[in-house]
């Protein structure tokens, strides 16, 4: 497992997440299905702030939001999205090269992510 400098900190978001689950979960009673609605949960707080943003734009009345408060929601769909993967054995990184590419081999796009090795 990589580290950081002092040597208590994960360096990887799965490794944080395994991490952090163990003390969270001390009984890993967490399901998947408790995890899909976390997921849709953090996608829609992330939908909604993107509404208040487009609103903004528009001029029209109503709550307003801020960028870095819709950048703390993606992260927390990314986490969902990576505890999710973690709980049923995906190698996310994996998953997202190889759908990435394979879009991209599709539509006939030049651009590929490679191995982050």
């Amino acid at each position: 497992m990589k580290k950081t400098e002092n040597n208590n900190i994960p360096m990887s978001l799965r490794e944080a997440n395994k991490m952090r689950q163990k003390e969270w979960d001390e009984d890993n009673q967490i399901s998947l299905s408790y995890r899909g609605n976390e997921l849709a949960g953090e996608v829609g707080e992330a939908c909604n702030l993107i509404k208040k943003l487009e609103r903004e734009r528009l001029g029209i009345r109503g709550s307003r939001t801020t960028v870095e408060e819709l950048a703390e929601e993606l992260a927390d769909v990314i986490i969902c999205a990576d505890l999710i993967a973690m709980q049923e054995g995906i190698d996310l990184e994996k998953s997202i090269r190889d759908k990435f590419n394979a879009t991209s081999e599709k539509y006939g796009l030049k651009t590929r992510m490679g191995n982050s090795n």
